[in-house]
């Protein structure tokens, strides 16, 4: 027997309003939450149109299909990811099958590249493919095992409409703060390079959160305890978790290394993961909290590093040089978490990230174009977390955030020759990003 999907009513609608486009074949995202019985389908997206439509016949843009899936996939907090591709076309749905398969891959593919947690032995690695006839309206549903990519065929899969899919879900969450160093190999550290030591970086810290102490509520909980709150239909429940990271003992000596400089990320942020009503336990909140948490730091630091990519082309571009190394100080700001809703699905919300020179009009610009929200700035959740500020003077080179009190990590200073630090700030909110070069 295949997988079942749980798909929320409003889904059905959705898919709907795209047979009804006259323009070639519409593609997209299904995004909801996995489990080892069943999968829950929230909400879905079309992929953004070009600015030459397919024509009736062509097939979908592989690399645009895969892209629009890799920025979804930054939107979405602890619990929700995506699940699989819909494509809504009158070819038939077997001779689609060959199409939807390979996008399920492709997909799949790059999102997997950018995790940095490792994947758990009680992940589901199915993955979902559903066609749409526009013209009878009648949906044909398949999995493919993304696991065994040559060996994968495509298996039925059982997909159910239903009303409040989502509205009993949990929500569990957590303020953490964030202190790592990242050697740099030498001065003539590009962002490039900057980029994959970050990296780097990131997955050793990941692996240290992988191993924190969870308490929820205050209370160190066995994995196999069922979080009972959600349980009851339309009956939500919040929990407030803390993690608790082992502060790494290495001696002095294990890493004196010769380098070109640091990055050093420091603050807090927001993390937020929602479980399913299905007897969700411990054990499944405590591995979302943890993923979201390295999933949002480091689409953070991705997103910069991206930004000062192409700022930089454009300085190379226009014969401006940017400050040598050695001889400057840069102080960057991250972008804050903000959360939105996702309509008719209950306390589920997405994300998005916004850089303190942007307007709020453009995080819901964000949300139409890849996720297909209808967002007003005034749905928009901005609490979660302030964002840093800049300070001049020798204050920037230790910048101060308004967030929770917590007692600074240990942290090994022992670095060789710094000649450059770039630092990335992360307040109960906020992000920033200093680079000092000496």
């Amino acid at each position: 027997m295949g997988r079942s999907y749980i798909v929320e009513e409003a889904v059905e609608g959705y898919l709907t309003k795209q047979c009804e486009q006259k323009a070639g074949p519409v593609t997209g995202l299904l995004i909801g939450q996995s489990s080892t019985q069943r999968e829950f389908v929230v909400t879905a997206t079309r992929t953004p149109q070009r600015e030459e439509p397919l024509a009736a016949g062509d097939s979908p843009d592989k690399q645009w299909v895969t892209e629009h899936a890799r920025q979804v996939s930054r939107m979405l907090p602890g619990g929700l990811s995506v699940l699989g591709v819909f494509i809504v076309t009158d070819i038939d749905a077997k001779d689609s099958l060959a199409t939807l398969r390979k996008l399920v891959f492709a997909v799949e593919n790059l999102i997997s590249s950018e995790r940095l947690w490792n994947p758990a032995d009680d992940d589901v690695t199915d993955c979902v493919a559903l066609h749409v006839n526009p013209k009878t309206r009648k949906t044909f549903c398949r999995t493919f095992d993304i696991k065994d990519p040559k060996q994968s065929v495509a298996k039925p899969a059982d997909w159910k409409y239903q009303s409040g899919v989502c509205s009993s879900w949990s929500t569990v969450s957590c303020s953490l703060s964030v202190d790592m160093l990242v050697p740099l190999p030498d001065d003539r550290t590009d962002l490039e390079d900057m980029d994959k030591c970050l990296k780097e970086g990131l997955k050793v810290w990941a692996h240290q959160l992988e191993s924190a102490v969870c308490l929820i509520d205050g209370r160190k909980l066995s994995e196999d305890m069922e979080l009972v709150g959600g349980q009851k239909r339309n009956v939500r429940q919040t929990y407030t978790a803390q993690l608790l990271i082992t502060p790494d003992e290495r001696r002095a000596t294990d890493v004196v290394q010769r380098c070109g400089g640091s990055v050093s990320v420091r603050g807090a942020i927001h993390s937020r993961a929602y479980l399913h009503s299905n007897k969700p336990k411990a054990k499944l909140a405590e591995k979302l909290l943890k993923r979201d948490a390295v999933s949002t730091v480091a689409t953070r630091a991705q997103m910069l590093l991206e930004e000062l990519l192409t700022s930089d082309g454009e300085s190379k571009g226009s014969g401006r040089d940017r400050p040598q190394r050695g001889t400057h100080n840069e102080l960057f700001c991250l972008p804050h978490r903000i959360f939105c809703p996702v309509k008719a699905s209950g306390p589920v919300c997405v994300c998005d990230y916004h850089f303190s020179d942007e307007g709020l009009s453009v995080v819901t610009d964000r949300l139409k174009e890849m996720l297909d929200i209808d967002a007003a700035e005034k749905d928009l959740d901005t609490r979660q977390e302030t964002p840093a500020e800049v300070l001049e003077g020798e204050a920037a080179a230790e910048p101060t955030v308004e967030t929770i009190e917590a007692l600074e990590p240990k942290r090994n200073r022992y670095i060789g020759v710094a000649m450059a630090t770039v630092v990335a700030f992360l307040a109960t909110a906020a992000s920033m990003l200093y680079l000092n070069d000496v």
